[in-house]
């Protein structure tokens, strides 16, 4: 039924169908029955799925990634259809238009898009609201996935401001997230990937991390989002900072600007690149940082069938993220993640997915 339906969402402007079905999700979630039919159409749900990472329990390491939902208007149809998580956003301190349009391109022979929205968003104070409204809305037991919240910085603020509007944003969002994102390695925010250096990484994170301190819930985990396209050295140095500065987890990776071997007519266009192009750099980098730290890592990129995300758990990742796969392959992706999880557990004997990390 998907790829039916993919056939005339790929006959769109890329940014047209994305907003239309992020548009219907929304108005399944905000149906009982629509969510059942979600659940029973997409869902798997099994006690050897669930998984413990930074002090949270998720019903299964699979994850949406920071994107997909910008504006936090869908979080129940995803987890409708079984997402142990979603990761919001990213959002800025001031609400901005994003970059102009168009600015999100399929590239069908690649498996891959090219995004440069540039942080389009309602604002963090936008949407710590609808997420106070959605948490208040919840009745008779209903749960909501793990919600993350993914900040990043507003573009007419200045590189040497960057700790103070973060320290904005995440005072916004963070009575409402399970957990928050420091991005600072999108590529379509001029600037912003200096962040990732030593010294502007640990203003920001010291910046957080007061924030974390002053708030009702200091324990709540803090994670840092890195790029693929880091040198080695760069990535090592990254990941001391974030250790120093208390940071309860790495998602690797963002998008890359890398452009080998892309076959579509728009590998041209400006952006970061995410699907199967990213595929195998994003492992690199996730196996980089898991031979130095021991913090839990949420893998995403190129993440596009249960293959792969049994690849990135070998590897050592705790939790999954996708975002484009879910573009191509549509929800279904979801119970052939959790499903090739499953097999490898009963075909090692293991006690449940959480052992195949680093296996």
């Amino acid at each position: 039924m998907y790829e039916l339906a993919k056939g005339a969402l790929f006959r769109l402007d890329a940014e047209r169908a994305h907003d239309l079905v992020l548009g219907g999700l929304a108005g399944a979630g905000r149906s009982v029955l629509a969510r059942r039919a979600l659940a029973g159409s997409y869902a798997l749900h099994d006690p050897r799925l669930r998984v413990e990472a930074f002090g949270l329990s998720f019903a299964n390491p699979l994850g949406v990634a920071a994107g997909l939902d910008k504006r936090a208007v869908a979080v129940p149809a995803f987890g409708a259809m079984g997402f142990g998580s979603v990761e919001v956003g990213s959002v800025t301190a001031l609400a901005q238009p994003g970059n102009p349009k168009p600015r999100l391109f399929r590239l069908p022979e690649d498996e891959a898009l090219i995004n440069r929205m540039g942080f389009n968003n309602d604002g963090a104070d936008v949407v710590t609201a609808r997420l106070a409204r959605l948490r208040g809305s919840l009745q008779g037991g209903e749960t909501l996935p793990v919600v993350g919240v993914n900040v990043g910085k507003s573009r007419v603020v200045e590189i040497e401001q960057a700790a103070d509007d973060y320290r904005r944003s995440l005072t916004s969002v963070w009575p409402v997230a399970d957990y928050v994102v420091i991005n600072v390695s999108s590529p379509n925010t001029p600037g912003l990937r200096s962040l990732q250096e030593s010294e502007g990484l640990g203003r920001v994170l010291g910046a957080a991390a007061e924030v974390r301190a002053a708030s009702d819930a200091p324990l709540k985990p803090l994670l840092l989002k890195l790029s693929p396209d880091m040198e080695d050295e760069q990535l090592r140095e990254a990941v001391a900072v974030a250790e120093e500065y208390g940071a309860s987890g790495i998602v690797a990776t963002n998008t890359t600007l890398d452009r080998h071997g892309l076959r579509s007519q728009h590998a041209g266009e400006a952006g970061g690149l995410s699907g199967r192009p990213l595929t195998a750099r994003a492992l690199r980098t996730l196996e980089l940082l898991r031979e130095n730290t021991e913090l839990p890592l949420v893998a995403a990129g190129g993440i596009m069938t249960g293959a792969d995300a049994l690849e990135r758990m070998l590897a050592g990742a705790d939790l999954l993220q996708v975002y484009t796969g879910f573009i191509y392959r549509g929800p279904g992706l979801v119970r052939e993640v959790l499903g090739a999880l499953l097999r490898e557990v009963e075909r090692r004997g293991l006690s449940g997915v959480a052992a195949l990390r680093g296996a």
